[in-house]
């Protein structure tokens, strides 16, 4: 299991970019608008020059009932959490967790660490607007918007009468 805690250099909002390119570097740069200045075209699309390369962006907001963040991974363990379990036939949970003598599963809560929030991420293609329906990041995010929404909804019954 895991936990999310707000990190001590928390930066506050900011706006993730899915470039298509590989930068082996992850987290905040100091930015110039020299090397990145993404503009908002009459058309209304989203454009930036990336090392020469004209880029697309097709910016994908989050619903309100949802909040996104971007987290740092631990190896802080915040407790073992004990509940009832099933042993099986190796002895161990159904997780392959540590099962006691009196049938008690501990599971491990590692920490997560929240740098910053954002409320939308900008998904950047060449020289044209990535497409939702064959872009893995786009169709990505909207799948997992949809499938979040389906399990942490229910149906109401309405009585009829």
């Amino acid at each position: 299991m895991l936990a999310l805690e707000k990190s001590k250099s928390y930066r506050g909002k900011c706006t993730p970019n899915i470039l298509p390119c590989r930068i082996n570097h992850n987290g905040a740069v100091n930015t110039s608008k020299r090397y990145w200045n993404p503009t908002a075209q009459p058309d209304g699309k989203t454009v930036a020059y990336f090392r020469g390369r004209k880029l697309h962006g097709k910016t994908l907001k989050i619903p309100s009932k949802f909040r996104g963040v971007v987290v740092e991974k631990t190896e802080r363990v915040v407790l073992k959490v004990e509940v009832g379990g099933m042993k099986g036939a190796d002895g161990r949970g159904e997780a392959g967790d540590e099962v006691e003598e009196d049938g008690e599963v501990e599971i491990e809560v590692k920490v997560l660490e929240e740098q910053a929030g954002f409320e939308e991420i900008v998904v950047w293609g060449h020289e044209v607007v990535p497409d939702g329906m064959a872009d893995p990041y786009v169709r990505g995010v909207e799948d997992w918007i949809a499938f979040a929404e389906g399990i942490h909804s229910f149906e109401v019954d309405e009585k009829k009468g």
